[in-house]
This record gives C-alpha cells, structure tokens and sequence, in this order.
C-alpha cells in the first residue's frame, strides 16, 4: 500500500546490499500483539512525558545528538550497506541529524513559552503550545537517519510520543534509531520502532491513542495516507514527491551553475526529493550550458554509487525508456550499470515532451532533463507547469530579479544562486502535490501541537 513491489519481496523487512544484491539479513514483520503493546506502551509514556520538564527533554536531545557524533563512522556505514550512499555523504547525513537533535535541545523552551496576544479590551490572552499524543512516523529509506530526526526531535521535545515505521530496505538503521534514543535516556515508550505492514499501520492511525501521522514518501503513499487520516480525523504532515526546477538566466557564474546542478543532481545517486531534476535555461546559454553539463556528468560517473535496489533502477529506466521512445535525445547515459549491483548511468535528456512520463513525473535517480526557454517568462512557466511543488534553484547575475522570480514560483522553498539544502533552522516543505506541512525550524515543532488559548478577563 505505502510501499511498492510484490507482496512476497514485502513480507520482511531485508537488509540487501544494493552494491552487489546479497541478501544480509532479513526482520519479521511485527505481530498484532508486538503492535498492540506498542501502542500501549507509546500511550502510557505520553502521559507521563508531557508534563516531564522541558530541560529533561532537552537532555535526552542532547544525548542523542553526542551519540551520532561518538559512532559517526558506525552509523554511516550502516547507510553505505543498507542503501548505498557514499561514505563520505553518510558522514553529512549523521552530522546533519545531531545538529537537528542539537537545535530543539537548544531551542525548544523558547519555542513552547506562551505567546501573549495583543487583544482589545481589558484581561490578558496567551496561547499555550501543547503536545497532542501519540504519533505515528512513515519514513523512507533515501535519508534514513535524516528523515526521522526532523520528525522525532521537535515532537519529543514538545512532549509527543512517536511509533515508528521505517521503509523495509532499512531495517538495521531502523533499530539503531531505536537503541540511540533508549542510550539516550528516553523512557520507554517515547520512541518506538515497529517493523509493521500496511494493514497493521491502517490500523494504528484509526487507533483512538494516536492523534496523527507523518509521511515521508512517495506522493502515491501521500495520498493513502491522508485519506486514512482524513476518515478517521487524524492531523497529518506529508513531505511527498519533487521534481524541482534549476533556473540559468544568463551566462555570468556558467561554471558554477553547472557545477552545483550536477552535484546536486547526483547527490545520494539522484534519490532526493529536493535534488535539481528539471534544468530550464534561457536560449542564448542553453547550447554552452547542454556541453559543459553533459560533459559534468560522464566525468562524475566513475565515482557515482549504487540506487537503493533493483526495483528503483527498474523504475527509472522504464521513464528514461517511455522517453527515448517517444524522441527525447540521449546526450550520455541512459544504460544500466554493469554487473549484478543496481546501477543507472548518468542520464542527461533534452527534447522532453509532456507525452512523456518524464516531463510530469519525478525521476528519481540521477537522470536530469534539459528545456530551452525563449525568455524569462517563458522559463517561470515551465517551472510552475509540474504537479509538485517543492523547490526551485535560480541562478543569475542579477539577484533582485532572482527575487522578483522567486515570488512567482510555485514551490515552498526557493534558492537563489545555489541548490537546496537543509538546516535545522529552515523550514522544510512544498505545495501541491509536494504535500502538506512544514518540518523544522519553528514551523516544525507547531505540526501536531495544540496551540491553546487561555483568556482572562
């Protein structure tokens, strides 16, 4: 239901060696008492860690934040096998997560102190921000330290309690998750990871003891997902799909543009929601732009690694495939690796039209698509004619016009002379089919909160 392929190869949840395919170790799906008891257990914490003091929180953050530093390379060599990122990439993605955890330690009392209104008449008015309960988590398996930290830290930090179900292809990252926050002094129940089925997560959300859900996911997933909420009144976040578009209005910084569109391109092998997937350049830069990115990218191949799986690889190529058939240009790429990893070349493709999947739907994996726009206006469209709406990078010499620029694009973040990045203190988030919601920053700890008024006279 949230997660695609056959019903066999979901059964377990399986460490594979994407690099080489081999089966490592496989977990055993949660039974309904294991999910019963986690319900209970995540329940009963709330309504103790709730009123527990808000350094306390902050230490268990704190904590955690200490621990990813101390097993660093532990940790990232975890992501290396499990999903196949470059272990210097893993690294980041571990520093990143203790900086999140760092940030709501440091900032969440500020963050949950009463916010006095300016009312008429006479008395006082404050709202009071307030945990809601119990949460259920969906995460993916691209970032999977990452994406769990900007849920869990400002949610446990705001008194919630969180049940965790993260993507199958990540088991052993999953638990260490799951020993980092009890290492880390948080009472049992606050965090917990369930090795759940989607029949099994269906009914988690209906349970009267959790108050919502955050997805992480693919806008398919998204879309279950908040129906499921929506019938049984559940809040929801949902961070889903991009396919975000890079901007180059002139010739000034050529170089760099090129540059940072291809790192980012190719950053985690592609699989980025807020990586540069649609490249739209104004038509007196397009041909240099085309040679030098093109060029980028078959000198970046030798140090690209492996997609996440099989399945990925087979996705991607059958989009890249719809497009060849119907006349899109390969300039390089377009093949599967060889050998019995799951490998994808670079991929660059120019001539996309909109009766390709290509041109509407999110290539996740490192193929970019190049559009020649006749002017600005022109290249502001294109951006905006996509069903999701998460990012967008514009590059020129002239920044005011980047601002102007940024105002008419429809996404939730907008970069200017640079890609996409996160920070704990950026608000992360899209519009459309991008999802619903906003993750860190202040935005974040908001999400599943009670902002309660409190009058008096």
């Amino acid at each position: 239901m949230f997660e695609q392929g056959s019903e066999e190869r979901m059964s377990r949840y399986r460490t594979v060696n994407p690099a080489t395919g081999e089966l490592i170790e496989e977990f055993p799906t949660a039974t309904d008492e294991q999910i019963e008891q986690a319900l209970e257990r995540a329940d009963r914490a709330y309504r103790h860690w709730r009123w527990s003091a808000l350094d306390k929180r902050a230490d268990v953050l704190r904590r955690l934040a200490e621990l990813h530093r101390q097993r660093a390379d532990e940790l990232a060599e975890i992501l290396t096998l499990e999903m196949g990122k470059p272990l210097a990439q893993a690294k980041a993605e571990v520093a990143l997560v203790a900086s999140i955890y760092d940030y709501y330690a440091d900032n969440g009392a500020r963050f949950l102190a009463d916010e006095k209104l300016d009312i008429a008449g006479s008395g006082e008015a404050i709202v009071r921000t307030e945990p809601i309960g119990a949460l259920v988590g969906i995460m993916p398996w691209n970032f999977p330290y990452y994406q769990v930290a900007r849920f869990a830290a400002p949610n446990v930090m705001l008194g919630n309690t969180i049940l965790l179900k993260h993507a199958r292809n990540c088991p052993k990252a999953a638990l260490t998750i799951d020993t980092l926050f009890a290492e880390a002094g948080a009472p049992d129940g606050v965090y917990r990871n369930i090795f759940a089925d989607n029949a099994q997560i269906e009914r988690m959300i209906a349970d009267p003891r959790v108050q919502g859900v955050s997805l992480t996911g693919s806008e398919r997933a998204g879309s279950i997902i908040g129906a499921i909420a929506g019938r049984n009144m559940k809040k929801y976040v949902l961070e889903l799909g991009g396919s975000d578009p890079f901007l180059v209005l002139d010739a000034e910084n050529l170089d760099t543009a090129v540059r940072h569109g291809v790192q980012n391109r190719l950053f985690n092998c592609g699989q980025a929601c807020t990586a540069s997937k649609r490249f739209i350049v104004l038509a007196d830069v397009y041909p240099q732009f085309v040679e030098k990115f093109v060029q980028s990218m078959r000198e970046f191949a030798p140090r690209l690694g492996p997609m996440s799986s099989q399945s990925a690889v087979d996705d991607l190529a059958a989009q890249v495939d719809d497009a060849v058939a119907k006349g899109a240009t390969v300039h390089t790429g377009g093949r599967r690796g060889e050998g019995p990893g799951a490998f994808y070349e670079p991929t660059v493709l120019t001539d996309v039209t909109p009766q390709m999947r290509a041109y509407t739907e999110e290539l996740f994996g490192p193929v970019a698509v190049i559009y020649r726009a006749g002017s600005v206006d022109e290249a502001v469209a294109l951006a905006n004619e996509s069903p999701y709406g998460l990012a967008a990078s514009v590059y020129t010499a002239d920044v005011e016009r980047a601002r102007d620029i940024a105002g008419q694009l429809e996404c939730g973040m907008v970069w200017i002379n640079s890609t996409s990045k996160s920070a704990p203190d950026l608000p992360f988030g899209g519009v459309k089919r991008s999802g619903v919601g906003r993750e860190l920053a202040q935005l974040g700890i908001n999400e599943f909160a009670n902002k309660k008024l409190v009058r008096i006279p």
